[in-house]
């Protein structure tokens, strides 16, 4: 096992254009975030695990902190609004040897953030700030943050934000361009982004994140604003292709798209390495969420989607993506 304990500039300057897959609950398990490594994704990021599950020794949650040497540069990232739970969470994640441990301070779901955690903390920036320190103080690993840009429109205070989280350590900072109050909807605004990372008492890296659906707006986006790495999120599902599109055109190549037989060689894939972590049954319904994507403007799937639905066996998902 390498060396671990680099800074997180240290991590970004092995890549010329680097680009995280952002950590998504239920998508981003070992399997997928695989094929996504393989496909250019450079950095990689756990599902996110609660802290107070870690705290109690949940099994499924210690699950989601397993990952391979092949998924370097690997963080894991916690949420959680006690300090006592988030501190040992992040103790607890050490012991795992990712590269960094992530703070999420961003999820928007009601039934994250009606706990406290998430995005809620952006009412109260004081404990935020109190409970990132908590954590960079208890480990060793550096500690990174995933947020937005305040809580609603009236509230945006980023800038302020950025600066107070680099002043108790965190080293790098990762801003989705949305208020909670826009969940995932509406336009991702990377104008305060920009503003973060020209501000110039920032030194950490500051990754952007939000409505990277396409190489072009990575690359675009990248160019326009100065971040020092892309986070791609939603538009990954299904669609790993998207990073060695964004590599390409970042050297003034454009890539076709995948034929139907590789992407149908791919889903099957995914599909079987999942049954081996997680159970047929389990695996079979969750891709079910994953064939938007993966057969993205292919003409006339739909008729095999609507079998899909209700396949409940790998034999029968590949039976009809090929019949």
């Amino acid at each position: 096992m390498r060396p671990i304990f680099m800074t997180i500039k240290d991590i970004l300057r092995q890549f010329d254009f680097p680009v995280y897959l952002a950590p998504m609950e239920g998508v981003t398990d070992g399997a997928f975030r695989r094929i996504c490594k393989e496909y250019g994704a450079d950095v990689l990021i756990s599902e996110f695990i609660s802290s107070d599950a870690l705290s109690r020794v949940v099994e499924k949650s210690i699950r989601k902190m397993d990952f391979t040497d092949g998924e370097r540069p690997f963080g894991v990232q916690i949420f959680g609004s006690d300090e006592e739970a988030l501190v040992s969470a992040a103790k607890l994640a050490e012991q795992y040897r990712p590269d960094f441990i992530d703070i999420n301070w961003g999820c928007p779901v009601k039934k994250i953030v009606s706990k406290g955690a998430g995005s809620a903390i952006l009412q109260d920036i004081p404990k935020m700030v109190r409970l990132t320190s908590a954590v960079v103080r208890a480990v060793q690993l550096p500690v990174t943050v995933k947020t937005r840009l305040g809580w609603d429109s009236t509230d945006k205070p980023i800038v302020e934000v950025a600066e107070r989280l680099q002043d108790v350590g965190i080293q790098a900072i990762a801003i989705h361009g949305r208020t909670r109050a826009q969940q995932y909807g509406g336009e991702a605004d990377w104008t305060l982004i920009g503003e973060v990372k020209r501000n110039p008492r920032m030194t950490i890296p500051v990754i952007g994140n939000g409505d990277i659906n396409s190489a072009e707006r990575a690359v675009l986006f990248r160019e326009r604003y100065g971040v020092d790495a892309v986070m791609v999120g939603r538009a990954a599902i299904g669609n790993p292709w998207i990073f060695r599109q964004i590599k390409a055109l970042r050297n003034n190549e454009t890539l076709p798209e995948p034929t139907y037989e590789e992407r149908v060689d791919l889903v099957m894939r995914h599909l079987r390495e999942n049954v081996e972590a997680k159970g047929e049954r389990a695996a079979v319904l969750e891709m079910r969420t994953q064939y938007s994507g993966y057969f993205r403007g292919v003409f006339n799937f739909k008729p095999k989607k609507i079998q899909l639905m209700g396949a409940t066996t790998v034999d029968a998902c590949e039976n009809i993506l090929r019949g």
